[in-house]
């Protein structure tokens, strides 16, 4: 556990907060990091948080100096969210930074499907002789490659979150029907959907009307093979199947199956693997989906200001397992205290600092399933005796001392 000795910038004993880099992270993030404040680096000891894209941290030891874990991208399932909870570790992601990105890529991968772009590129490659024998050859093989038109078309799309919604809307304005199915739609979502995106009550109901599906959804074990045999056999005939989330939540084996049966059209994806990657009616790509520049710089700001904002203010914002949180910073001595959320923690701080005569200028509780975050502005510096005494409070995961400053 951190020691929360503090100077007067509310910074670390260092001087500096030190954050690990476990991937490649855009300078456009980097950069919100001041040089006077942050050191960052892909090797270091005792880091207060760590940064990473893709890497895989099951596996890793994460020291006890590290506060925060920030994924430039909005899947976590490369990061032990559950261990991180139990230690008081917030994980934050970047939902929404990449929407954009992968809604080009839906929209390149629905006329592909449609016009049977990729099957015929490669017959295309494959031809042979003469430019008249090419012709000829062209003229005479064109016929296998015949597709349609997007208008008049219905796409269906589960998960109606950041990207699911750019998707449903850009479906629209290809002049396609859209309906959608998210059970969990905030309200926030909800308002950017196209007054015209129609609403279904079920997976089922969705697939029985759409001529093309997509799935917008984070992997889980509630979501693992979301997209089954079963499903898929209530799926039109013809249907054109799109997974832009993750491996996983479409059974490969089952669309296989049915692409062989003659029941689907075609399969678009971003995972390949030996079962797909040479199938004539499936078109597989590298896990492009967030893979430009511009998300990627979208990706890196967003997850550094939000690693920044906690480790200066305590402030919560897009974490995966701990509840948002914001307090003004006008004055006082912040306290940021992670904790499990059982009755009567809040009493049992604020008896530890009247004790010392320590007097709460504002303060702040929240909480999301078994985690709560305490944001705590007293009128002078809690006392190092006291501050253990918190810490050994029975439920009390970490306390940080972030000093007296003003929020920008």
């Amino acid at each position: 556990m951190w020691a929360c000795k503090v100077d007067s910038t509310g910074l670390g004993e260092s001087g500096m907060y030190k954050i690990q880099t476990l991937n490649n992270i855009s300078a456009a993030g980097l950069e919100k990091l001041p040089k006077d404040r942050y050191v960052v680096a892909s090797q270091m000891d005792g880091p207060d948080a760590i940064l990473v894209r893709s890497a895989k941290m099951h596996d890793l030891e994460i020291p006890d100096s590290v506060k925060a874990i920030g994924r430039a991208g909005a899947g976590t399932n490369n990061i032990p969210v559950s261990l991180m909870t139990a230690r008081g570790i917030a994980v934050f992601n970047t939902p929404g930074a990449n929407a954009n990105a992968v809604k080009e890529l839906v929209v390149a991968s629905l006329l592909m499907a449609a016009r049977n772009l990729g099957s015929g590129w490669l017959f295309a490659r494959g031809l042979e002789g003469s430019d008249a024998e090419i012709s000829k050859a062209v003229e005479a093989g064109k016929k296998q490659f015949s597709g349609f038109e997007l208008p008049g078309r219905t796409l269906g799309v589960v998960g109606l979150g950041a990207i699911g919604v750019k998707v449903a809307n850009v479906a629209r304005a290809l002049g396609m029907r859209a309906v959608g199915y998210d059970p969990t739609i905030t309200v926030q979502r909800a308002w950017q959907l196209d007054t015209d995106v129609l609403s279904a009550g079920s997976i089922e109901e969705l697939l029985g009307l759409s001529d093309m599906v997509t799935v917008h959804v984070p992997f889980s074990d509630e979501t693992r093979h979301l997209i089954d045999a079963t499903r898929i056999k209530a799926m039109r005939p013809g249907t054109v199947l799109l997974n832009f989330s993750r491996a996983g939540i479409v059974d490969d084996t089952a669309v296989v199956a049915a692409l062989n049966e003659g029941h689907l059209h075609a399969y678009v994806c971003d995972f390949p693997s030996n079962l797909l990657k040479n199938h004539p009616k499936v078109v597989t790509f590298p896990h492009l989906g967030a893979s430009t520049k511009e998300a990627e710089d979208n990706c890196a700001i967003m997850v550094a200001d939000q690693v920044r904002e906690y480790l200066e203010h305590g402030t919560v914002n897009n974490s995966v397992n701990f509840p948002n949180a914001f307090l003004p910073r006008n004055s006082g001595y912040r306290m940021a205290i992670v904790n499990s959320n059982v009755p009567n923690m809040v009493g049992q701080i604020s008896t530890e600092l009247a004790a010392v005569g320590l007097n709460i200028l504002d303060m702040l509780n929240r909480s999301r399933g078994e985690i709560a975050v305490t944001l705590i502005d007293l009128d002078k510096p809690c006392p190092e005796e006291r501050i253990e005494k918190i810490r050994n409070i029975s439920g009390v995961l970490s306390v940080r001392c972030l000093g007296e400053e003003a929020h920008p």
